[in-house]
């Protein structure tokens, strides 16, 4: 009896632990846009002085040496690593090859009624409630299940409805509303 309880007990730690992988993936996959204050790695293969680590700006850029600017904003890490590669092949190296990586993901915010709105930084798979929590949790006057969400979708600014299990990404806006009674 022991023993399958062990046997229950782990394959519930392996499908969590699956969970969480699958939320890695999801958002270090190529679907991911950059945007601003996304943290990446940019590797030029056999030239260490090109790569190097780059934070996106305000404006949707990284400033690379040699190069200068490239827009990374909305871009994928495959879209950035050929507008560097491309930029790199015009004037300093032929068939540069070029791979680019997500270190740090731009932070979250949530406002509103939990004890400590402001901005937080992202963990993968992380949900409304995981926020939350992070925020010091829900004020007396929170109305707890129902939250926003404001996520740029395509550069435009969306809100979403969202409860405590929705999934929470980089850049989005949380609000926790206040009760009416």
């Amino acid at each position: 009896m022991l023993n399958r309880l062990h046997i229950r007990l782990s394959a519930l730690a392996v499908l969590g632990l699956a969970m969480m992988l699958s939320g890695h993936v999801e958002a270090a996959n190529d679907q991911y846009h950059l945007g601003p204050g996304d943290k990446v790695r940019v590797t030029v293969f056999g030239d260490d002085q090109l790569s190097g680590e780059f934070q996106v700006d305000a404006n949707g850029a990284i400033a690379m040496p040699l190069i200068g600017e490239v827009d990374a904003h909305g871009h994928t890490t495959s879209e950035l690593a050929a507008a560097v590669a491309e930029k790199l092949s015009k004037d300093y190296l032929k068939d540069p090859k070029v791979s680019v990586e997500v270190i740090d993901y731009r932070p979250f915010y949530i406002l509103g009624e939990v004890r400590n709105p402001g901005s937080y930084p992202f963990v993968n798979g992380m949900r409304v409630m995981n926020a939350i929590a992070l925020a010091g949790g829900f004020t007396y006057r929170a109305r707890e299940g129902h939250m926003k969400i404001n996520r740029d979708i395509d550069g435009q600014v969306q809100e979403l409805e969202a409860d405590q299990t929705t999934v929470v990404l980089p850049g989005d806006v949380i609000e926790v509303p206040e009760r009416f009674f």
